[in-house]
């Protein structure tokens, strides 16, 4: 009785060994989240030629996955999930697929075209025989579904990595709330021009570019603090009808209200050359406003 006792709990501690094992076998990666935009409308006006489309498709998916360092791990209908150890390369990949999907559709009708989204989130995820599962590609396939036909959504962590190392700009679009995701997740989105949109996009990033920060209520009623964002409000109304300026919008310079982070961080993250910052103190009658110019490449006022 003592052996057969013995020889039970021998298994149940290799079996909780081996429970262990799948679920501590955890890596950090980054997920690509690749979906056909209006795959159903195309099924339905063209089911062999949508089919055809989509084996190419996967093909083109396949090869710049395999080009770029990374490994395809699920795909169902017109979904693709890929991995890569590298974030650079992983966005690297997606920006090539997306640019090689334009082509794919040159001799197709707009109603015709299969296009792509992108969602790429950097996550800690757990592996089972190939098998990824976890939170972060969760959040890579709601990235995707913030995205522009043809563009790509990353999130903040991706962000950080690939912001100096690719040839594309991102606009942040804040935190974000998505589905079944219990934390709002910041994000930063690219759109792809058209070729009619490309020569003003040339003109446009040679204008300086001016994030206005939500002002300090100085005042000791907190009340004052609506009149505070008020002031800002009107002074980014006011400086968005300079047309030789690009304002950067309010809801992303105001995500950093109440935080301290370093001017220059902050161009960076809002691609914004000059930050305007300051305070506000309104007592009775009297208002005073200080209002700070500072160059966010130098950190100079």
């Amino acid at each position: 009785l003592i052996f057969v006792i013995d020889r039970i709990a021998n298994v149940g501690i290799m079996m909780a060994g081996l429970v262990r094992g799948v679920i501590l076998d955890r890596r950090l990666v980054t997920i690509l989240a690749i979906d056909v935009v209006g795959y159903s409308r195309l099924m339905r006006v063209d089911e062999e030629g949508t089919l055809a489309a989509l084996i190419s498709m996967r093909s083109l998916i396949d090869e710049r996955v395999s080009v770029g360092g990374g490994r395809t791990f699920g795909a169902a209908g017109d979904s693709v999930l890929a991995e890569f150890s590298s974030p650079v390369e992983a966005v690297r990949c997606a920006l090539a697929i997306q640019e090689e999907t334009e082509a794919l559709n040159e001799n197709q009708t707009a109603d015709r075209k299969m296009l792509l989204r992108i969602g790429a989130n950097l996550g800690d995820v757990m592996d089972q025989d190939g098998t990824l599962y976890g939170d972060g590609i969760n959040i890579a396939a709601r990235l995707e579904t913030l995205c522009d036909t043809g563009g790509m959504c990353i999130s903040d962590a991706v962000h950080s990595f690939v912001r100096d190392r690719v040839d594309v700009a991102f606009m942040d679009i804040g935190e974000q709330n998505v589905k079944n995701i219990n934390r709002p997740v910041r994000a930063w989105k690219w759109t792809p021009l058209d070729p009619i949109t490309r020569a003003e996009h040339v003109e446009i990033i040679a204008k300086p570019s001016v994030a206005v920060l939500a002002f300090k209520n100085m005042s000791s009623d907190p009340e004052q603090e609506y009149f505070a964002d008020g002031v800002v409000e009107d002074i980014i109304t006011a400086l968005s009808g300079y047309q030789g300026l690009i304002i950067i919008a309010r809801n992303s310079s105001f995500s950093y209200k109440g935080k301290s982070v370093d001017v220059r961080r902050i161009g960076e993250e809002l691609n914004a050359r000059y930050i305007l910052e300051g305070s506000v103190r309104h007592s009775r009658n009297r208002l005073r406003i200080v209002a700070q110019l500072v160059d966010a490449k130098t950190g100079v006022q």
